[in-house]
């Protein structure tokens, strides 16, 4: 079985930690999240998957390889130009094998999810679906699409962002085609497949079904939410195939340094060559690699990028710093801030 992760957003919302690499390959326990996505497919039995990539695109392979750590077969494909999340889909169709009538797996690239995605495959089979779409429930779902269902499970609309949702139902992100549906996506155009593709595909009659599953789900597009969901994973809160280590308070790499007397706590993780120096705190934070935290230095809900630099007394709350930032002794910018080289 096949499947696509669509990887080509420029990441604007994580800015400025992606403006050196795609958001895909931020550190989320110390795993790239796409690589939380490779095992999670590798693991439901997908046996190849198509990589649809655009921005810093030369950046996944080095990384990721061919796919064999997985045990899957790894293929990439580049947008010239922006598709939108339908255009990748159909531009990811050249390097897909399956039949017309098979399932393909599509993952947004920028979700991190729990839920049971062989569970998802036997449903859509079950209920001769041309699409089956993965959906959670939120509390307040204003900040995405909702997807009212009928008694079935049958989709019934798609209702963009709206300050009256009429579901609490929203669209998670990972979605099974029939191959040949795939092919009704037009050609070499921009198109939105929450906005265009899934409400002509109900327009035309087609069997759209949704997948309800209440395990644990985020959108990583913030640094609040890397933040949260990195923190999550290293707890123990979330699983994840890709993340092999115990929960614990922080997961340091093998190479980094944490100092006897320093604090790492609230599911913390430390890159590789990085320093945590004496009496510093780190909490509830990301550091990326290569990063100096200087002596009782503060780090919380942060995101540090690679080789940034911390110094002494200096206090970081909910900020984001881009690769390389001196943060002079003793400094606290507002809480909130994202500090870069510009």
């Amino acid at each position: 079985m096949e499947a696509v992760i669509v990887a080509g957003g420029l990441g604007t919302r994580l800015l400025p930690l992606t403006e050196s690499r795609p958001k895909h390959l931020l550190p989320v326990a110390g795993v790239p999240l796409v690589v939380h996505q490779l095992a999670k497919l590798a693991a439901a039995g997908i046996d190849r998957v198509v990589l649809a990539t655009s921005y810093r695109a030369d950046m996944f392979k080095p990384v990721l390889g061919d796919g064999q750590q997985w045990g899957i077969d790894l293929v990439y494909i580049k947008e010239t130009e922006p598709l939108g999340t339908g255009g990748a889909i159909r531009n990811a169709a050249s390097e897909l094998g399956s039949a017309a009538g098979e399932p393909v797996v599509v993952l947004n690239g920028d979700i991190l999810s729990g839920h049971d995605l062989q569970g998802q495959v036997d449903s859509f089979r079950a209920a001769a679906a041309d699409v089956s779409l993965h959906l959670v429930e939120l509390p307040d779902p204003r900040a995405f699409g909702c997807v009212p269902t009928d008694e079935t499970g049958r989709v019934m609309a798609f209702i963009e962002k709206s300050q009256s949702p009429v579901s609490s139902q929203i669209n998670a992100g990972c979605y099974v085609f029939r191959r040949d549906i795939i092919d009704r996506i037009p050609v070499g155009e921009v198109v939105s497949v929450e906005r265009q593709t899934f409400p002509e595909l109900l327009l035309s009659g087609c069997r759209l079904m949704g997948h309800l599953d209440d395990a644990y789900w985020i959108d990583i597009g913030t640094p609040p939410a890397l933040c949260r969901a990195s923190a999550d994973v290293v707890l123990g809160v979330a699983a994840s195939p890709a993340y092999r280590s115990a929960p614990a308070e922080y997961w340091c790499a093998n190479n980094a340094c944490i100092d006897a007397t320093a604090s790492v706590v609230g599911g913390s993780s430390i890159g590789p060559h990085s320093a945590v120096a004496d009496g510093a705190e780190v909490r509830r934070s990301v550091v990326f690699a290569d990063v100096a935290v200087g002596s009782a230095a503060v780090v919380v809900d942060s995101v540090i990028g690679a080789g940034a630099t911390i110094g002494v007394h200096a206090v970081l709350r909910e900020c984001v710093l881009a690769d390389g930032v001196v943060v002079p002794a003793g400094a606290s910018p507002r809480p909130g801030s994202h500090l870069s080289h510009s």
